[in-house]
């Protein structure tokens, strides 16, 4: 590790513990040079890889899930806090996958994380997400709603 001070590369450890809810480890170090004490943070990269409906693969990202709801939850009484937890718990659940991941896991996840957080944006991100055809599609939908809620 090098020292911002300095950019000495001979820094040591003097202290660790973890931090984020054990999700880092906080390593206070000091610099063997110019005797600089300055605080690190590591976290453990896994590259959780998404396998798409035409067999591409791409490194999961995030984003790509907060943006895929934004239409969805368009003028719905929805914080950002509420859509920061949905975008963790897909995260979380794309992690729990393994290494290598769906898409179609990705978007049921996402269904029923919306399906709990705003019915409404439920049935617009499935609207898309389950290609509806016409107000057939959407009737289903929204009548296994109510199934869901009487069962």
């Amino acid at each position: 590790m090098r020292c911002p001070v300095c950019d000495a590369d001979d820094t040591r450890v003097v202290d660790s513990r973890p931090a984020e809810g054990g999700a880092t480890i906080r390593r206070r170090r000091e610099c063997e040079t110019c005797g600089s004490r300055f605080t690190t943070y590591e976290r453990a990269e896994v590259t959780v890889v998404v396998v798409k409906r035409d067999g591409s693969r791409e490194p999961f990202r995030p984003e790509k899930v907060r943006l895929g709801v934004a239409p969805s939850l368009t003028d719905r009484p929805v914080t950002a806090r509420q859509v920061d937890e949905l975008v963790k718990r897909v995260e979380a659940f794309a992690a729990a996958q393994g290494r290598v991941v769906t898409s179609d896991q990705i978007g049921r996840e996402v269904l029923e994380a919306l399906r709990e957080l705003d019915e409404v944006a439920y049935v617009r991100f499935a609207s898309v997400y389950k290609d509806f055809q016409g107000a057939r599609d959407f009737e289903r939908e929204v009548a296994s709603l109510g199934d869901d809620q009487r069962g």
